[in-house]
């Protein structure tokens, strides 16, 4: 099943926020959001945890890519740089680089629609599996 976002998973806050995903491949990510007054602080451009919030369902979508046994990736430590304010069609990409059986490092970064970058940002995600019952 394919949600509103555009994942095979369920995140509703996401869908909440208006994140969707444009494209993935094993290991990266690529999502879009478009900044809402909804999204904005109080000088006119996206607040920080709304771009935080992208970055971390872009990087944590990336993790989960690298084992399609995963159903979801859970952040262990996210730090985030902020560049520039965000405003209109917002994109992120992440790229994540296993670092064992199940954290995964990732890098991500967020541009505004004339690639300018607006954020970067760097995590660890804990890869979440399924729960197998012994009979």
């Amino acid at each position: 099943m394919v949600y509103p976002t555009g994942f095979t998973i369920d995140i509703p806050y996401a869908a909440l926020l208006g994140i969707h995903r444009i494209s993935e491949t094993p290991g990266s990510v690529v999502v879009g959001m478009t900044v809402t007054p909804q999204h904005m602080n109080s000088w006119g451009v996206a607040h920080g945890g709304a771009v935080m919030s992208l970055l971390d369902v872009t990087m944590g979508m990336s993790a989960r890519s690298t084992d399609p046994a995963s159903n979801g990736a859970t952040t262990v430590e996210l730090k985030t740089n902020f560049i520039a304010g965000a405003n209109g069609d917002l994109r992120a990409v992440g790229h994540a680089h296993r670092a064992g059986r199940s954290l995964v490092f990732v890098e991500g970064e967020v541009r505004d629609a004339d690639g300018r970058l607006l954020a970067k940002a760097t995590g660890t995600f804990k890869l979440r599996f399924p729960v197998v019952k012994e009979k």
